[in-house]
């Protein structure tokens, strides 16, 4: 007993000497001013992830707002307040408005370069990296968080946009109308609004990506719940072939009213990361299944395009629940997801533009 007591007690010192050494290491190359000592106290790290719980980490932040320095590097963000006004001396060094909007402070370069200072040493000591305040480390570029995520969101956008337009002039220009001036597809506002929807997303998911914030997270969880329902609603009017207004309302309802109810939660309750995965993945699995069972009960002449969607989408699905850290400190599982999609979205257009074309003959054969 007191030999288990004593190796915990040597345990501990050991682990406060640690720390004590990296503090050491860390020379900062000045020292607290009244003006720094004077902001008002942080809140404390959150300790949701392997990461925040690490000692050394946590020394290195507590350090880094003291002096406003790790190791070499110190950080002019240190010399102002969260609203960019300086500390000390005139007003002309306010910080420009373009490193203000992305909000970084000296908290946030503090958490930054302490986590790759940290994960460095894990690295020279074989560990795998880990999660740092519910992310991965990743390495910025130019003050963007995350780089790589970011150009696949906007190259994302750039496909939805393109695929969009391309549909917007067959239907209008290219294919014909009825006599009362509409055109024979009879869902092409449905997928207007679904353009509008997929555009929305990935906008706010290049600005997420870039600068992760409360405010910029939720836009990017609830613009995504939005268009995952969405879509959804427009799985079940197409493959049920819904066509009577009052019908299309019927299925609208519950749906709207599920999305409403989890966007509200996840904005005005509790931003379960947890549950809002599951609830995605259900929504996602269920158009799955509906767009799979349809190809091939219906005989589309486009159905192996959208037999390609669907089973890239189910294996892409696959790297939003295994999650990996990432590659070179740039690309994850989640940047990975981002390119698939790429590709999926081109033929996902494809598709409906073959489909609005498929169903205009038969609607004008009809007519005849």
């Amino acid at each position: 007993m007191l030999k288990s007591q004593m190796q915990i007690i040597g345990a501990e010192r050991t682990a406060e000497d640690s720390v004590k050494v990296y503090l050491k290491k860390l020379k900062p190359e000045r020292v607290p001013t009244p003006a720094l000592s004077s902001l008002p106290p942080r809140p404390p790290l959150t300790h949701g992830s392997p990461g925040d719980a690490d000692p050394v980490y946590k020394a290195c932040v507590e350090q880094c707002e003291k002096t406003g320095c790790v190791g070499d590097k110190c950080f002019q963000h240190c010399n102002f307040s969260s609203d960019g006004k300086p500390i000390d001396g005139p007003w002309y060094l306010q910080e420009p408005l373009y490193v203000q909007w992305k909000q970084w402070d000296c908290r946030s370069d503090c958490r930054y370069h302490c986590m790759l200072s940290r994960e460095e040493e894990r690295q020279k000591l074989g560990y795998k990296p880990h999660k740092y305040h519910g992310k991965w480390p990743f390495k910025r570029i130019h003050g963007i968080q995350e780089p790589v995520p970011v150009a696949l969101s906007a190259l994302n956008l750039a496909i939805q946009f393109h695929g969009w337009i391309s549909f917007f002039i067959l239907v209008n220009y290219k294919l014909p109308f009825r006599p009362n001036k509409k055109t024979y597809y009879e869902y092409t506002g449905l997928w207007h609004v679904y353009a509008l929807f997929a555009m929305n997303a990935w906008f706010w998911s290049a600005v997420f990506h870039s600068r992760d914030v409360e405010l910029t997270e939720k836009l990017d969880y609830s613009s995504a719940v939005a268009l995952m329902g969405y879509s959804l609603f427009l799985a079940i009017i197409r493959t049920f072939s819904v066509r009577l207004e009052a019908a299309r309302v019927m299925v609208a309802a519950p749906v709207v009213a599920f999305v409403i109810t989890h966007i509200l939660f996840l904005n005005l309750y509790q931003l379960n990361y947890g549950w809002n995965m599951k609830v995605c993945v259900t929504m996602g699995a269920i158009q799955i299944v509906l767009w799979a069972i349809w190809a091939g009960v219906s005989h589309h002449p486009s159905r192996w395009k959208l037999w390609v969607v669907v089973l890239g989408g189910a294996l892409a699905m696959l790297l939003e629940i295994y999650d990996f850290p990432p590659y070179w400190g740039y690309v994850d599982a989640h940047a990975l997801w981002h390119a698939t999609t790429i590709p999926l979205t081109y033929l996902w257009w494809s598709f409906v533009r073959d489909d609005s074309e498929f169903r205009t003959r038969i609607l004008i054969k009809k007519t005849k």
